[in-house]
């Protein structure tokens, strides 16, 4: 599993953001889910392909929901920052696992399975297919006998005002950190809401947004506690950068300007040796200068 996705669970694994994240989306705002109803379960699953090897698929992050101890439904979250092709056969592969997982454990009755898609990605909207028949070149004549399978997917940097506010964890600011991110490219977080999961939301927006300066503050995130605290570090990393950068090109100038000065002192060096030869050969001050090319003025 890649870094990203690690990055990505740490926090969707906490139940409060999970259920959040269901309740918000799914259930328009209404708090059905409960954090103290969500259990975790099994995100490996293994199955055997038609050459008799064992493979395995991995989710990003899987919950059961359960109800008064009464097993209701398995819910799975992925998370995606790029468009990927064939994401809806990823799809249709997690959800074939979890229900075969369960016949294979021969359960009574067999828990219905929804897994959801957020796309990160703030520069264009998802435009891949999204269901599997999309996907492929279907004869005319096997058109109706052939399953569709689609996936739901929620871009989340495209979420209105609105809707963020159906959101009451940490995954509320995440989400209007996509939404601004989307709108302004140079968006300087400014959210003064409190953050619960500081160490998981700074190092998801580190890895989604490719900016090593949220690593740093995660490293020193003593005292940050809100993306208005976030803003303030980012703002002084930015006005030491600047610093840097500045001394960094004085430097730099001030090294050209010196070769130059080397330069044209020694053309001068040069000069009034040449100059000085001369006189001694018998020439006149005069005449040497002009050879030399030496100022009347400048004094030798």
């Amino acid at each position: 599993m890649g870094q990203k996705d690690i990055t990505e669970k740490l926090l969707e694994d906490y139940n409060d953001v999970f259920a959040d994240i269901i309740n918000g989306l799914i259930f328009n705002g209404e708090q059905r889910i409960l954090p103290e109803s969500l259990e975790n379960t099994q995100v490996h699953s293994q199955y055997k392909s038609e050459d008799g090897k064992i493979h395995e698929l991995e989710r990003d992050v899987a919950k059961y929901w359960k109800d008064k101890k009464v097993e209701l439904a398995i819910c799975g979250i992925e998370n995606q920052s790029i468009v990927e092709k064939n994401m809806p056969f990823r799809i249709i592969g997690y959800d074939g696992a979890s229900y075969r997982s369960q016949l294979l454990k021969e359960r009574k009755e067999i828990l219905p399975v929804m897994t959801i898609v957020l796309y990160f990605g703030t520069k264009h909207h998802w435009y891949s297919q999204k269901n599997i028949k999309g996907l492929m070149k279907i004869p005319k004549e096997l058109e109706n006998y052939i399953n569709d399978y689609e996936m739901k997917i929620f871009e989340i940097a495209w979420l209105s005002e609105a809707e963020i506010d159906r959101f009451h964890s940490d995954f509320k600011v995440v989400a209007n950190f996509f939404v601004q991110k989307r709108k302004n490219k140079n968006y300087i977080p400014d959210d003064p809401t409190e953050i619960r999961h500081i160490d998981e939301v700074l190092k998801l927006l580190q890895v989604m947004t490719g900016d090593e300066r949220y690593l740093t503050i995660f490293q020193e995130k003593k005292g940050v506690r809100s993306m208005c605290d976030v803003a303030e570090r980012l703002e002084k990393m930015g006005i030491e950068k600047g610093l840097k950068q500045g001394i960094g090109e004085g430097i730099k100038q001030g090294i050209k300007q010196g070769i130059e000065l080397g330069k044209t002192a020694g053309i001068h060096a040069e000069k009034v040796r040449v100059y000085k030869h001369l006189i001694e050969k018998g020439f006149s001050e005069k005449e040497a200068r002009e050879i030399a090319e030496l100022p009347e003025t400048l004094n030798v």
